[in-house]
């Protein structure tokens, strides 16, 4: 009865999520057909109940004691790590279907299975964090790419997003094959799955045999490029822009934020705790996917016109800081990752919430901004909204005193502390090329001359919210930088090996 409690604690705030995911699925098809209660108010209903199953998530897994151990035969870990993560994916998924409404309404998305596989989508990230095991890891990816091709592709009226959904399905089921294929080889040579007991294995791998050692870096090798596929870090970026571009707004924001936490705390605890050992080989591949990452990031972003291609791009170069935090294989550099992922995902979470909801009145319709352009003269026609946008855009930049500046330090400093300094100097020069990038469409908001005069639909309340709430942070976090900082640093301790 122990061991059965043990299993159930941990998970409590999935099994809620499943659960009621099968009411909502239930409810759904029962009134899909009514005339009263049918689209599109089914799909707002859904929507809000999906929040509330969210908010209440975000209770249970907060009220929950923080307890380090291993459940359902080892296959998942729960530490401090993995329920502070969980807390923070079900505050950000709560905070995304918030923002989401108002585009939904105008994009007429009446399909209720839209919310039922956001839920689904969530209950596979929460399991990857949790993964302890090569079974579950891989298992877990799937459930969550096998959701995520279908959310690509689910503006069904919309050829982009059939090819976005085409392209993202044949793409992540070859890096999925590469995924199961490293797994098969780690297990056929070590007879092991449970990173723990890889861990102890890869202890002094110097002394295996040579044909052992090839076998295992091949497996590894396969195993990390998939995950670097999945984290969208070039050179394995060429999916991102066109899935970003042809799927719905909404489902872009979901996509640069979600899959990159649940992917990265996989390769932190790959990395840093069973293949540590392995760290002067892997540490040459982090380099590289830096190096290019940065450079075509940054590179690429300048020639894009349209919003969703920039921010795949500009999500690419950002890639290049994660992974140079992982460079050292310390709680130093582990701290800062958590640190600057979490200021990322708020800053993307503020930015997303202006781009849902600006949109211009044409004639007698209305339209969604899908180019960089329609910047031009913002601040004539909204003052507000477009100081919001610079000070956000200056903290993807990384100008002090914002956010974003605190972050990319943090990564920096932890990176000089393993005298990494010429991929440091390296990401500092691209760097500062990307802040042209940022200054351009702050250029063209105050700036550029006026042609004609636009009239902006009005925000939505939740998204101003929103925007505001991601503003205030990113300001704010220079007055009390500690407390994040000490929250990021608590949760590198459960790396300890």
């Amino acid at each position: 009865m122990n061991n059965f409690l043990y299993d159930i604690y941990p998970i409590l705030p999935e099994i809620f999520i499943l659960s009621n995911v099968c009411i909502l699925l239930i409810y759904g098809v029962l009134f899909s057909s009514s005339v009263k209660l049918g689209y599109p108010l089914l799909t707002q209903n859904l929507g809000w109940l999906s929040c509330q199953i969210l908010g209440f998530s975000f209770i249970i897994a907060y009220q929950q004691k923080t307890l380090s151990l291993l459940s359902w035969s080892d296959f998942l870990i729960n530490d401090i790590f993995t329920f502070k993560t969980k807390c923070l994916i079900l505050l950000i998924c709560l905070g995304w279907a918030l923002t989401t409404f108002a585009y939904t309404n105008y994009e007429k998305i009446n399909s209720f299975e839209y919310w039922i596989l956001v839920l689904l989508s969530i209950v596979a990230i929460l399991l990857i964090i949790q993964s302890y095991d090569l079974l579950t890891m891989y298992l877990s990816i799937e459930f969550q790419s096998l959701i995520f091709y279908i959310l690509a592709s689910f503006k069904r009226t919309s050829e982009f997003s059939t090819e976005a959904g085409l392209k993202y399905f044949v793409l992540g089921a070859f890096s999925s094959a590469l995924l199961l294929f490293g797994s098969s080889l780690i297990y056929g040579l070590t007879g092991l799955t449970n990173f723990l007991d890889l861990a102890k294995f890869f202890t002094g791998v110097g002394s295996l045999e040579l044909s052992s050692w090839v076998g295992l870096i091949t497996g590894f090798t396969l195993i990390l490029v998939a995950l670097l596929f999945k984290l969208s870090a070039a050179p394995f970026h060429m999916w991102a822009p066109d899935v970003y571009e042809g799927s719905p707004t909404s489902i872009t924001l979901f996509f640069s934020i979600m899959p990159k936490i649940a992917i990265l705390s996989l390769l932190l605890r790959l990395l840093t705790f069973s293949f540590h050992d392995f760290i002067n080989f892997w540490r040459i591949i982090i380099l590289i996917c830096i190096t290019l990452s940065t450079l075509i990031g940054t590179l690429s972003a300048f020639s894009q016109i349209k919003w969703k291609r920039f921010f795949a791009y500009s999500s690419v170069s950002h890639v290049g800081f994660f992974l140079l935090a992982l460079l050292s294989g310390s709680l130093e550099g582990i701290a800062s990752s958590i640190f600057y992922v979490i200021v990322y995902i708020i800053t993307m979470l503020g930015i997303f919430s202006f781009i849902l909801t600006l949109r211009f009145y044409n004639y007698s319709s209305h339209y969604q901004t899908r180019y960089l352009h329609d910047l031009i003269s913002l601040a004539k026609f909204n003052p507000i909204l477009s100081i919001s946008l610079a000070l956000l855009l200056f903290s993807m930049a990384g100008i002090p005193p914002l956010g974003g500046f605190f972050a990319k330090l943090f990564v920096l400093l932890s990176a000089l502390q393993t005298r990494s300094f010429g991929i440091s100097i390296f990401i500092v020069l691209m760097s500062c090329i990307g802040c042209f990038y940022y200054i351009k469409l702050i250029k063209s908001m105050y700036f550029s001359p006026l042609n004609e005069w636009k009239i902006l639909y009005p925000v939505n309340k939740l998204n101003s919210v929103l925007l505001g709430f991601s503003l205030i942070f990113t300001l704010g976090i220079f007055y009390d930088i500690e407390l994040l900082s000490i929250l990021s640093t608590l949760m590198s301790f459960s790396f300890l090996k």
